[in-house]
């Protein structure tokens, strides 16, 4: 009879490798919105916030690779995925505002990035979304 791995046998790794993809994810925005103020206050805020926007895109892609790992060889739901997915198109949409030099729309998105990335990271860390003991 073929056994089918479970998330019990390697899903709790995995969940813990989306949490912290999750708040690295949700620093990397906090540290844009810092940089951003300093964009306005210093010379020196414009590098920080175009270096902080490559550390938060290549955070929101880690978040997309532990969803992955998550659901494929973990068993877990596929619903991190639609999410880390979304992270990942907002993150692609931020930065070409941020090229394009469009504030109006840049802050106020970066804003909504900030406060879904914390909500993400509180219901994941509750355990509402990734359930570790569940069979596949």
């Amino acid at each position: 009879m073929p056994t089918r791995t479970t998330t019990q046998q390697r899903g709790p790794g995995f969940a813990t490798f989306l949490r912290v993809a999750i708040a690295l994810q949700t620093t990397a925005i906090l540290f844009q919105a810092v940089t951003a103020g300093m964009l306005l206050s210093s010379r020196h805020g414009e590098v920080l916030h175009s270096a902080g926007a490559r550390g938060m895109y290549a955070a929101t892609m880690v978040y997309v690779l532990a969803a992955i790992l998550l659901w494929r060889p973990g068993g877990g739901s596929p619903r991190p995925i639609l999410y880390a997915t979304g992270f990942l198109v907002l993150a692609s949409a931020q930065v070409v505002l941020g090229v394009a030099h469009i504030p109006s729309v840049h802050v106020p998105l970066g804003v909504l990035m900030f406060g879904l990335s914390l909500l993400q990271l509180g219901l994941v860390t509750a355990g509402r979304r990734v359930r570790a003991g569940a069979a596949a």
